[in-house]
């Protein structure tokens, strides 16, 4: 079976998406304190914000388990059809 070689994010990459969320959450939230509105219309917002953020998590997880469970079903096949191959004789008498 072939092994392919697992796909990682260099530290340049995951240090510019932490950064990036840093600085995108830092803004929203100075931008809800900003915002010349009743407190209660800011708090939503917050809650708002919030939310969208776990449900971007959530999504992406869900997104990964599924493309990680296809590989998984894939290299198992790939398994089957190469032990079936190397279990052939074409020569065999029927």
């Amino acid at each position: 079976m072939s092994d392919t070689p697992k796909q990682q994010s260099t530290t340049a990459f995951y240090g510019q998406a932490v950064a990036s969320f840093s600085v995108a959450m830092a803004a929203t939230a100075v931008g809800i304190y900003q915002l010349s509105a009743d407190a209660w219309v800011r708090a939503f917002l917050a809650i708002a914000v919030l939310y969208l953020v776990t449900s971007c998590f959530t999504l992406a997880k869900v997104i990964r388990d599924r493309q990680e469970a296809g590989k998984i079903v894939s290299r198992v096949d790939q398994a089957r059809l190469e032990k079936l191959l190397a279990e052939h004789d074409p020569f065999e008498k029927l």
